[in-house]
């Protein structure tokens, strides 16, 4: 939930492989630490550097909400991570539920992911190997599942057991609404409310992180004092479009 920082002027310019994974740090697994985002639409990579070098610690790209597609989120990855700030992938869904999540993201032994795109290994400097590539890639993975439907909901002491996801995220507009209990005006409910705090508290019984989507930084300040601790502050659309008002 952290930004991989480099240590010295060397290492700015000659980035370890794996630099601009999203794994937590030591530091960012410890109970208290938090860690701030900014939420992509955009599908531009000029886009993407500005959240990346305002001083958050990840930029999430989104691929569902937005029309960031599979060629625009290759683009935006490594403006991202070229600044150092880890780059976040909103998938549109999950294919084949929450079970099979570790399995799809990680490489053997750990999972099922095939090996053989060259994609992931032109974006460090110097470039790893296929082989290199592939005995960090499962330590570098961060699995995140974010909590928008009743069935994920429900389910959330079951998906706290899954060895391998490392975190939850709450979208409380698109779970207030599929939980029937949508934000009004700006309100959550109290049913929406106590969703919410379940999730956070599995989560945190399960020592993973609970991350939240933010509309301002007056929201994001709340959410940090009530634990939270991967907190979007900015959406790089709404931030455009409050300007320009």
């Amino acid at each position: 939930l952290s930004r991989s920082f480099a240590s010295s002027k060397a290492d700015l310019e000659h980035p370890q492989p794996q630099d601009a994974s999203i794994k937590p740090s030591e530091k960012y697994i410890q109970p208290r630490n938090q860690s701030f985002g900014a939420w992509q639409i955009l599908p531009v990579p000029n886009v993407s550097r500005l959240p990346a070098c305002s001083g958050v610690d990840w930029v999430l790209v989104d691929c569902e909400h937005g029309n960031i597609d599979d060629g625009a989120m290759h683009d935006v990855v490594p403006a991202i991570a070229a600044v150092g700030v880890s780059p976040v992938v909103r998938l549109a869904d999950l294919q084949g539920g929450w079970s099979n999540l570790v399995q799809n993201a990680k490489y053997p032994p750990q999972g099922r992911r095939g090996l053989g795109s060259l994609l992931a290994l032109e974006r460090f400097n110097p470039n790893p190997t296929l082989t290199e590539h592939l005995y960090q890639a499962n330590d570098t993975i961060l699995i995140i599942l974010q909590f928008e439907t009743r069935g994920a909901f429900e389910a959330v002491e079951e998906i706290a057991a899954v060895a391998g996801i490392d975190a939850f995220f709450i979208g409380p507009f698109g779970l207030g609404n599929n939980i029937g209990h949508p934000i009004h005006k700006g309100t959550i409910g109290p049913e929406l409310l106590a969703a919410m705090e379940n999730i956070l508290a599995v989560a945190h019984d399960a020592d993973k992180k609970c991350g939240i989507y933010c509309q301002d930084g007056e929201q994001a300040k709340h959410y940090a004092s009530q634990g939270y601790d991967m907190i979007a502050v900015v959406t790089d659309y709404t931030a455009l479009q409050n300007f320009c008002q």
